[in-house]
């Protein structure tokens, strides 16, 4: 029987040698000829693994044991460290994390784009690995053991049960402890799926509770009773239907200098690091070398974290965002921080920029998409050029494919930054500044 044939689910194979990480944050192996990708492991580790999956030109596989660890390899912060699906790398020292993402998203731009290698930046460090996380969604199950909640294992809905997770902010640590104890045992407990937690940069928090059973004013009022330093709420319904607990929901950040107070509302959404958050908003600036006559298009706006600094410094800006929720945060962080150059429009991204562009002629087109990118956008921008385009983007996968498009639509890469915002894990984001050439 062949190799390739002896490769299939369950097969165990060994001994198998780690030769480089890859984007998605797994190691790559090799076994008869064939790609094995290994998650949780290490360049230099020696593992016997069992196949989870087959295809044709590449397998995947778990370590079932770690023959020789890498030299590379660290102990874990965290006891499920690689069983929850919440942390890739967390084995790996952070001057490691930082050499590989900084590996991989240049790899992914001189590879798809053909970029010059020294248009693309040094990474830019985080300022701290551990409790980064100002945002989480925790899933919760009921078992003998009583109300656990953690995060769902890779690929599966199998929640694994966390008590302490070292990469959100000390603050939430606290308060998802503070809910455990006062679910676990009610009647409640088995009717709630997931919290979604929050903290800002005054150490407000806020929860909300997806709850799917009845008696939700004695669950209120069971909450209310504990007296917890948060917002609270309990999300019901096929509506999604949003009760207040107690407080007002909206939590603030700072950004650019002097501060600008921004608030975004439960459901809202805003950076999970806010220091980094901070980071890419003086970058943004900075690239945008504003003069004040600029008129600037603004997509995925959310509640105005790039469109307010920049309206201090521009002529005029339009704000694009989908969210009513982060729409109307926007409207009201521009009143309050009385910046009256900036207007913001729920609306679609694309279609955006043939839309303002037949009103004014944009100088800066500024976007910062989800992580499937902006296909649709690129394509705007090459039917309609704008000068320059500043592309913050969380995926380098997608953001090479779309930079790939503009580079072959006549716009020339000036620079890519990548920045970890988010440490432990494989992901990567960056800030790309591109010129139309005329």
């Amino acid at each position: 029987m062949s190799g390739r044939k002896q490769c299939k689910a369950n097969t165990i194979i060994s001994p198998l040698t780690v030769e480089t990480m890859v984007n998605g944050g797994a190691g790559l192996a090799r076994h008869e000829g064939r790609v094995v990708f290994i998650p949780h492991s290490a360049v230099g580790d020696i593992v016997s693994c069992r196949v989870t999956k087959t295809k044709k030109n590449f397998v995947e596989a778990e370590i079932c044991e770690l023959l020789q660890p890498s030299p590379q390899r660290q102990r874990t912060e965290c006891p499920v460290a690689g069983i929850c699906g919440g942390c890739q790398w967390q084995h790996l020292p952070y001057s490691e994390q930082l050499r590989w993402k900084e590996s991989l998203f240049r790899e992914s731009l001189l590879r798809q784009c053909g970029v010059e290698a020294a248009k693309i930046l040094p990474i830019v460090p985080a300022p701290d690995q551990w409790n980064y996380r100002s945002r989480v969604q925790v899933k919760c199950c009921t078992t003998k053991a009583g109300f656990e909640t953690g995060f769902y294992r890779p690929k599966s809905h199998s929640v694994v049960s966390v008590g302490q997770c070292p990469v959100i902010a000390a603050a939430l640590n606290l308060l998802l402890a503070q809910l455990r104890n006062i679910i676990n045992r009610t009647i409640y407990a088995k009717h709630i799926a997931q919290i979604d937690l929050a903290v800002d940069d005054n150490d407000r928090c806020s929860a909300v509770i997806y709850y799917s059973g009845q008696n939700i004013d004695t669950l209120a009022a069971l909450l209310r009773g504990e007296n917890l330093a948060a917002d609270l709420f309990i999300q019901t319904g096929p509506k999604n239907q949003l009760t207040n607990i107690q407080g007002e929901g909206a939590l603030q950040i700072a950004v650019d200098h002097p501060p600008l107070k921004l608030g975004y509302a439960v459901g809202g959404f805003a950076q999970i690091n806010l220091e980094q958050n901070r980071t890419v908003v003086e970058m943004i600036l900075k690239l945008a070398n504003l003069t004040g006559r600029e008129q600037v298009l603004d997509l995925y706006c959310g509640m105005g974290n790039f469109s307010l600094p920049v309206a201090r410094r521009a002529a005029q800006v339009v704000g694009i965002e989908e969210s009513p929720v982060s729409i109307s945060m926007a409207r009201e962080n521009r009143s309050r921080n009385k910046i009256e150059n900036v207007e913001f429009y729920r609306q679609a991204a694309e279609g955006a920029l043939s839309h303002f562009s037949r009103q004014t002629r944009l100088d800066i087109l500024l976007l910062d998409p989800p992580r499937s990118g902006a296909v649709g956008t690129m394509k705007g921008l090459i039917k309609t050029p704008v000068d320059q385009v500043i592309y913050v983007s969380c995926d380098p996968q997608t953001l090479a494919r779309d930079l790939k498009l503009l580079i072959d639509g006549g716009y020339e890469l000036i620079s890519s930054q990548p920045i970890d915002m988010f440490p432990q894990t494989h992901h990567c984001e960056s800030v790309t500044l591109l010129h139309y050439r005329h």
